[in-house]
């Protein structure tokens, strides 16, 4: 597996690509973000590694530009920032997950473990399209509809939309879909469930639409316009 690792701190990429090379993993290193970039747009790797702060280009950018022109190499953010309206925004820029600086070296792992076995969007889901109410979502091209409005989603957007609709006025546990989303148990990061579910809402409400995805609190989520919400938004 290759993995392409962009951050500017030197003490952390040398004891990091020497333990992902002792895991088994091909590490290529880049310090500056026009190194990172310029490596990244090659296509050759299984899993991006980004620093979010990095000299010249941002992590954040690269990702941005790689989502662009449809690259869906997965990608996970190293990163000081840990509010949730940051993880939304890294999230919305088509990150797959983030971890927050310091880590634990045995988090990242199993991160980059499940990074590395997340099934194809198409293995995950039977139905290419999906419709509930008003609401119609294309799995294979990552695009819903409602009310003639073109709404363009991330891969996980994509994930998570289609399991609120296959299930619509079930009470979805937290647990449930992070077991779905990130199929071999290991959990993301804090909140990162939470930041999901509010990028999909601001997506799906965009035009002032009703509400379709209602938090239970505490408990999780459920979907459908005529579902009430049970609590206090979580996302």
């Amino acid at each position: 597996m290759q993995i392409l690792l962009v951050d500017d701190e030197t003490e952390l990429t040398e004891p990091l690509s020497r333990v992902l090379t002792r895991e088994g993993y091909h590490v290529e290193v880049a310090h500056d973000g026009i190194a990172g970039n310029t490596l990244a747009a090659q296509g050759r790797y299984d899993l991006l590694i980004l620093d979010w702060m990095l000299p010249h280009t941002s992590g954040l950018q690269i990702c941005q530009q790689l989502r662009s022109h449809g690259d869906t190499t997965p990608v996970l953010f190293l990163t000081a920032k840990d509010t949730i309206d940051d993880r939304v925004q890294g999230l919305d820029a088509g990150a797959d997950d983030y971890l927050v600086k310091p880590f634990e070296l045995r988090e990242l792992l199993a991160r980059v473990r499940a990074l590395l076995r997340r099934p194809p969007l198409q293995d995950v889901l039977v139905s290419s399209r999906i419709q509930v109410e008003e609401l119609e979502l294309d799995v294979e091209n990552q695009m819903a509809y409602r009310h003639g409005y073109s709404i363009e989603l991330s891969e996980k957007e994509s994930q998570l939309l289609a399991y609120f609709m296959q299930h619509p006025g079930q009470l979805l546990t937290h647990a449930q879909i992070h077991q779905h989303l990130w199929r071999d148990g290991e959990k993301p990061s804090s909140n990162v469930l939470a930041a999901q579910v509010r990028l999909l809402r601001r997506k799906l409400e965009g035009m002032d639409e009703a509400p379709l995805i209602h938090t239970v609190y505490g408990k999780g989520y459920r979907f459908g316009r005529s579902t009430e919400p049970d609590g206090a938004p979580e996302g």
